[in-house]
């Protein structure tokens, strides 16, 4: 499995909730060849409703889920998982 953190080791013991979901558009391909690609938006636990508001917008997430980011490893099908940081306003991809 491949996997990118965008947070930075501060960030790491701030944004432990993460708001996942299967991103329907880049998974079998790319980085996540011959497998699902997990996205996971991690915020600070006050940030949970907004940033998963947001996540479940979007219209290439499915199977929309909130995770602990301390002990979370998603599952054996995924190919390539990516933490980004949610920023309290929008979220980056």
């Amino acid at each position: 499995m491949h996997i990118n953190d965008d947070r930075t080791e501060a960030q790491k013991k701030t944004h432990v909730v993460g708001v996942c979901g299967t991103d329907s558009f880049l998974s079998g391909w790319g980085a996540a060849q011959g497998g699902t690609s997990v996205a996971c938006w991690a915020c600070e636990p006050g940030e949970r409703n907004r940033c998963e508001s947001a996540v479940r917008s979007r219209s290439d997430m499915r199977r929309v889920r909130v995770v602990d980011l301390r002990d979370y490893r998603p599952g054996r099908d995924c190919a390539h998982f990516h933490i980004y940081v949610y920023d309290g306003q929008t979220f980056r991809q």
